[in-house]
């Protein structure tokens, strides 16, 4: 997909196709624009240093987005996952991996287009969103780790 650039450190592997027909997917229903879109696959060094460096927290977390342009459903982001974190929550939460990275796909995307999770109204209604299209594209999620 033209503007979508998917990198993975060493030692990580996922299958680029999945991961871009799980975006073309999301583009064509909610309609968003790609300029740049970076999407990263790291380890829990990489992104606990990026969430120390940007944004003053101490640790990793699954996923942190950054979102460069003024306009929503105009996309100049990047979006960084740790799959390490993203297999402890799957396991956490007793689901698959592959499920779990596509879940923080679609939770990075509708970060981008101005849903958070800061209150738990806000975070409800973001909850609703993601689970829809977590149940929408489910089948595509199987394989996305290599």
């Amino acid at each position: 997909m033209k503007g979508l650039k998917i990198f993975t450190e060493k030692g990580i592997r996922v299958n680029k196709k999945k991961i871009d027909l799980i975006i073309q997917k999301l583009k064509d229903e909610i309609e968003f624009k790609i300029e740049s879109f970076e999407l990263n696959f790291v380890n829990s060094e990489t992104i606990s240093e990026i969430n120390k460096k940007f944004l003053n927290h101490n640790g990793s977390t699954d996923i942190i987005t950054f979102n460069y342009s003024e306009e929503k459903y105009r996309f100049d982001a990047e979006i960084f996952i740790s799959i390490p974190d993203a297999i402890e929550n799957s396991k956490k939460y007793k689901v698959k991996s592959d499920n779990e990275i596509g879940r923080l796909i679609i939770h990075g995307v509708l970060h981008l287009l101005g849903y958070d999770d800061t209150t738990p109204n806000k975070k409800k209604t973001m909850k609703k969103y993601e689970n829809y299209f977590v149940n929408k594209l489910d089948k595509i999620f199987k394989g996305i780790l290599l």
